[in-house]
């Protein structure tokens, strides 16, 4: 099946690079021996970003390929050699793109002005190398902190055409035709119902005052609730400053009238809601038929009691047109100026404020029912459940700083406080929560006597530290026999 050119709504994933891993590496150079931790840190993984371009209508290219992805970043290496980030992408949607979160159905952004930006997926951080972690008490580290994953996101872009007038009728009303006869704009036009499939722009110049005008396919009775055509295309006018009625006056389909025809296109536009507001034009079209002046003035007072103004037009002859044109313009220029002035602020960096600064807790303990060993404790929080992303648990001492950490955020005495017991289970995080047995180092009182990474869970050494302490026993040994000698 050929794709269409013209798609305004369309599903796409995103995916965020990841960041890559910091390295754990140490210096090894002649005649330094305590040449200390050289592990780089690891690159910044690529973002996904949407950016407005005014020069794209259109969103089918993302119909075609609904699933983007950012390059991961790069991991450090030995001698300080930071990873590179991965390479951010920039995908242009036209003006008038509304995106939301497919699962959630969240409003994220509406992109309508030119330039304006949205990160959509953020690239994952780069993990911290060894030599970024040494401290004055933990001088060589034997770890480095893992990059973390990207973020992945299943979005929803819709288009909302951004117009200043919507052109709305029947079918064969002859809206293609008016925007073609007010604008340089050259939609298809034929003599058959829904000729226009797409809704159609064109620039409208009038005097001074330059606006635009959209061509919405045609309505009929039951659009809004997925009759036709009008479904799809009903919300390309919820933007317009200014809603103009395009009625037939060559109509012979039975139940058809310029003013029955009124009622059931506002009926409509009420149904689909948030349109009341927009000033209403009323467009008499194809007055060069014979009986076409007869049934303008026929109809001239009833539209008027909708207190609408009725202008009698034809497309073909040009009758009209210049009053309907310069009207339009009179209404968008007055709804412009109504606006208020876009100040231009000067770009100042707010970070957001976290834990103790910002008055929130950094993290919350809540008891979840029974787990083995004992009760179950969840902790959430943005820290800890960053520090565990980050954390390698196949090494003892990355462990080791990861209790570290949670100590000095108060995690452990928060826990003892509310009553958990040595061997709880503890879970850190959400549904993919790492789940620990809580062993902690000391009882609440108790003074500290010992760095934080010597406590019982890494009483077991490294081969290289045990096989150090080794050769060292011997050498004091043989140096002892050789003094009482």
């Amino acid at each position: 099946m050929a794709i269409p050119s013209f798609v305004d709504r369309v599903k796409l994933t995103v995916q965020a690079g990841n960041g890559g891993h910091g390295c754990a590496s140490v210096r090894r150079e002649k005649f330094k021996p305590l040449g200390g931790p050289d592990g780089g840190n690891g690159g910044r993984g690529g973002s996904v970003t949407f950016r407005v371009d005014e020069a794209v209508t259109t969103l089918v290219e993302y119909h075609r390929q609904s699933v983007r992805r950012a390059t991961n970043g790069q991991p450090g290496k030995g001698d300080n050699q930071h990873g590179a980030n991965g390479e951010d992408i920039v995908l242009t949607v036209p003006p008038g793109t509304l995106i939301t979160d497919a699962e959630t159905g969240t409003v994220l952004a509406d992109l309508t002005a030119e330039g304006e930006e949205f990160v959509a997926a953020a690239g994952g951080h780069g993990g911290l190398g060894n030599a970024a972690l040494a401290s004055s008490s933990r001088k060589a580290p034997g770890f480095a902190l893992l990059g973390e994953e990207g973020e992945e996101r299943l979005l929803q872009l819709e288009l909302k055409v951004v117009a200043d007038v919507g052109l709305v009728g029947f079918p064969s009303a002859g809206k293609s035709s008016l925007v073609a006869a007010i604008s340089r704009a050259r939609p298809k036009i034929a003599d058959y119902p829904f000729t226009t499939l797409v809704p159609n722009l064109g620039v409208v110049v009038a005097g001074d005052v330059t606006y635009t005008v959209a061509d919405v396919p045609g309505l009929i009775e039951g659009a809004s609730m997925g009759k036709g055509l009008g479904f799809d295309f009903l919300r390309h006018i919820e933007r317009c400053q200014a809603i103009v009625h395009v009625i037939d006056l060559g109509t012979y389909e039975p139940g058809r009238d310029p003013v029955a025809d009124l009622e059931v296109i506002e009926a409509e536009l009420a149904a689909h809601g948030g349109l009341e507001d927009r000033v209403r034009l009323v467009a008499l079209n194809k007055m060069d038929l014979p009986d076409a002046p007869v049934l303008a003035e026929m109809a001239r007072a009833e539209l008027e009691k909708h207190g609408h103004r009725v202008f009698e037009i034809s497309t073909k002859t040009g009758e009209g047109l210049n009053e309907l044109k310069f009207t339009m313009a009179k209404i968008v220029e007055a709804r412009r100026a109504s606006l208020p002035e876009p100040v231009e602020e000067r770009p100042v960096l707010r970070p957001k404020a976290v834990g103790r600064v910002a008055k929130e807790p950094e993290f919350t303990i809540v008891k979840k029912g029974d787990g083995e060993g004992g009760f179950l404790w969840r902790v959430r929080g943005t820290k800890p459940e960053r520090w565990i992303r980050q954390t390698d648990f196949n090494n003892p001492e990355a462990v080791g700083y990861l209790a570290d950490r949670l100590n000095r955020l108060g995690v452990e005495n928060e826990l003892l406080r509310i009553g958990a017991r040595p061997g709880d289970a503890v879970a850190i995080g959400g549904e993919d929560a790492v789940v620990f047995d809580f062993a902690p180092q000391v009882d609440i009182g108790a003074e500290i006597l010992s760095r934080r990474g010597e406590d019982a869970r890494l009483e077991e050494e490294r081969p290289a530290v045990t096989r150090r302490r080794r050769i060292d026993a011997e050498y004091h040994a043989r140096k002892a026999a050789e003094d009482e000698e």
